[in-house]
């Protein structure tokens, strides 16, 4: 018999716990990755100090090297590292060029300024860079990038075809079309490379305009055959098949859903201000539950089987819990701690590493541990 935990077979070493290797049977539900994934990007949110920056996005990066697998959308994460380090490039660049209301007694250099008309009063270009407003902008924009990242980790580590079929009810008409729209394009570039290698093969060009259009006509014949065959399929399975309900329940739908969304764009607001922690999360709350009332709700006039959906386990419990706890956390201890949560570039001063709300960052890599570990991981 094999020690508990021991994936694959293989035996564990005595008084050591590990997560199962990944299957079909505990595949851990999409979801609780993305809801992980958001409560890191608010307590990324709550803080302008690059060192819990660096902290939060050193989680998701740990994270995401040890438990993302070998499909093609698990190597999105570089890009949004990428697109995350631009937008700290950009936010410095027009820190730069267009200057900054923080004043500052550390000149760096002095630009040639563009003389604007009267009516641009307040705005600049050129003139002087102080360190102030350089390190101004690097907070801000590390924030921004920590956003970015946490997103992307959460789009690296959810499989979004399983995540758009534990889409509820009232959605299913939308996540039938964003499944046929993640689909064509892969497919569209499939044909396309396949038909420049036939043509290769055949000492044929692959380039210039001829070529173009006679690998064109091909490829978007076979595009329309595709989609044909996904008519008839969605047609025989019953697609648009609604059921009856009641005006009253139709209506109590759109009150809830739209006033749920209401309350979320309302708490996340709250949440993103200095000064709304003390109504964000309530609002949040409250807007998540009606418009999953809402959402139940409005699933009844949608009549469909899943097959095999995803279940909601211990796991998934684990792992959703974890970033909820990261984001509660930070958002009450950076309460006791506001300077250093968001520190001050006038004075120009080194930043510091608050205790707690770092301890409650590293909440965040529970699912490195309890979430199922993918298969090519485990390989010999």
């Amino acid at each position: 018999m094999t020690p508990l935990g021991a994936p694959g077979g293989t035996p564990a070493p005595a008084g050591r716990l590990r997560a199962p290797v990944a299957s079909r049977a505990n595949a851990l539900h999409p979801g609780a990755w993305w809801l992980w994934a958001l409560g890191l990007a608010v307590a990324a949110s709550r803080t302008s100090n690059p060192l819990l920056l660096g902290l939060v996005v050193g989680v998701a990066g740990y994270v995401v090297a040890v438990r993302r697998t070998d499909a093609p959308w698990a190597r999105s994460y570089g890009a949004f590292v990428k697109l995350g380090l631009a937008v700290v490039g950009i936010r410095l660049v027009f820190s730069l060029l267009l200057g900054s209301p923080v004043p500052g007694a550390h000149l760096l250099v002095t630009l040639p300024e563009v003389p604007l008309p009267d009516w641009a009063q307040g705005i600049r270009i050129g003139g002087r860079v102080t360190a102030e407003q350089l390190v101004f902008a690097l907070y801000d924009g590390l924030r921004l990038a920590a956003l970015l990242i946490c997103v992307g980790a959460a789009n690296a580590l959810a499989n979004p075809s399983r995540l758009l079929k534990s889409l509820p009810g009232a959605l299913y008409e939308v996540g039938v079309a964003v499944v046929v729209a993640m689909t064509f394009a892969p497919h569209l570039v499939q044909d396309v490379v396949r038909l420049r290698t036939a043509r290769r093969l055949r000492g044929r060009p692959t380039g210039g305009v001829r070529a173009l259009l006679r690998i064109g006509l091909p490829v978007l014949e076979g595009a329309l055959e595709r989609s044909v065959a996904v008519a008839a399929s969605m047609d025989a399975r019953g697609y648009g098949r609604t059921a009856r309900v009641p005006a009253a329940v139709r209506r109590t739908t759109h009150v809830l859903t739209l006033g749920g969304l209401l309350g979320v764009c309302a708490g996340s607001y709250g949440l993103l201000a200095a000064q709304g922690a003390g109504y964000g999360l309530p609002l949040l709350v409250a807007g998540l539950l009606a418009a999953v009332a809402g959402l139940r709700l409005g699933g009844r006039r949608t009549v469909r089987t899943r097959y095999r959906p995803d279940r909601w386990g211990a796991r998934a419990w684990l792992v959703a819990g974890s970033g909820v706890a990261v984001a509660a956390l930070v958002t009450w201890s950076g309460a006791a701690v506001p300077g250093a949560m968001r520190p001050g570039v006038v004075p120009l001063t080194a930043p510091e590493l608050p205790v707690w709300p770092a301890l409650s960052v590293l909440v965040g890599l529970l699912p490195a541990f309890v979430a199922p570990v993918p298969e090519e991981s485990v390989r010999p």
